[in-house]
């Protein structure tokens, strides 16, 4: 058995590292390119969303480098992912391609699935190992996730552009490297003073910008045209929604986490009082909740989302006049259309925080 399974933002340093502790034979095909993309249009039916076409990219790269189990998320819940892996496998097959799909229940067996999972594949490893490997994972999880916090905060304020980033990649590549709790420690605590000595800017008054939408799309930059960097150029400092350790909270180790959306949830109420699939309540809850505290939000979606249609149309009925940009995410990889867009964006929020400070001199 050779597993592969199908990109989103940093998701294969903790496969990676489970699947090494574990003993499994794995194939990670090359990070999201146009070629990835070229591949799922060439064989996905063409009203669906981008997601479904990078991750039918993936497990065509993953086969044709020798893989012959693909994992794919799955479940009960009202978004289309929950038929992908059904949809992709039949493509796939049509293909002439021969393989095993595994499908990860997200919405419905949660935890115990992804345990049964790697029960599977680690050839009925005990079960202390599957929960270390496991815990190794989610430990290179979180130490991701809290150092792109940290450059999110100084991409903004940065005195050359781009150090922040290209340190963040070398912290990838170290995390990705640690093979045990010590070694990972030290590669987070050596990244982290890295990014907190990067030269700043002292006068730098950097906007507060959410970035917010589909989970698939917000953690996958190839998706999303690298939205966060070209933020940051602007002297934006972006909070986003979600992250992989946050994702994978909610996505697995629910009901261990009952209360993670909750507050949000609340917040969408008076204008979206139930789920209406993928990230949309999330999405409308998230103005709602963080109206006061940004200076704007950037919603990101995939093209034929229905969910994030139904949040697209609701958000500019609200009572909280937080503005939006809503960019639609699609088969167009070109950056400077959406660059454009941030520029306008970026200067409409300064103009408006610039006539509230005047109001409050008054």
């Amino acid at each position: 058995m050779k597993v592969a399974f199908p990109h989103m933002g940093l998701v294969w340093v903790g496969m990676r590292a489970m699947f090494e502790e574990l003993n499994v034979d794995y194939v990670i095909p090359p990070l999201n390119s146009s070629h990835t993309l070229s591949l799922g249009m060439k064989y996905a039916p063409e009203g669906l969303c981008i997601p479904f076409k990078l991750t039918l990219g993936n497990f065509v790269e993953a086969l044709e480098l020798g893989a012959d189990t693909l994992l794919q998320a799955g479940g009960a819940g009202i978004c289309r992912l929950g038929r992908y892996a059904r949809t992709q496998e039949g493509v796939l097959r049509d293909q002439g391609y021969d393989f095993q799909m595994i499908t990860l229940g997200v919405s419905d067996r949660k935890f115990r699935g992804l345990m049964g999972l790697f029960k599977s594949v680690s050839g009925d490893a005990s079960w202390s190992r599957i929960i270390s490997a496991f815990r190794f994972g989610i430990a290179k999880f979180y130490a991701l996730d809290e150092m792109e916090r940290a450059v999110q905060r100084v991409r903004a304020i940065e005195r050359v552009k781009g150090t922040a980033t290209s340190v963040f990649r070398q912290g990838i590549n170290a995390v990705d490297e640690a093979g045990s709790y010590k070694a990972l420690k030290q590669a987070k605590a050596e990244y982290q003073e890295k990014l907190a000595t990067i030269p700043i800017d002292p006068e730098a008054q950097p906007l507060l910008v959410g970035v917010t939408g589909e989970f698939y799309v917000v953690l996958e930059p190839f998706t999303n045209l690298d939205v966060e960097i070209e933020l940051g150029k602007l002297g934006v400092e972006v909070h986003r929604s979600t992250f992989i350790s946050k994702w994978t909270r909610f996505s697995f180790l629910n009901p261990f986490h009952q209360d993670e959306n909750k507050a949000i949830h609340r917040a969408a109420m008076p204008y979206l009082s139930r789920d209406v699939g993928g990230d949309g309540w999330e999405t409308v809850g998230e103005k709602v909740y963080h109206s006061s505290h940004y200076d704007g939000m950037v919603h990101l979606a995939p093209f034929t989302c229905l969910p994030e249609i139904v949040a697209q149309n609701i958000m500019p009925a609200t009572r909280e006049q937080l503005p939006v940009l809503t960019i639609i995410c699609d088969e167009q990889t070109a950056k400077p259309g959406l660059i454009t867009r941030l520029e306008a964006f970026t200067d409409l929020l300064r103009y408006r925080q610039g006539r509230k400070a005047s109001a409050a001199c008054r």
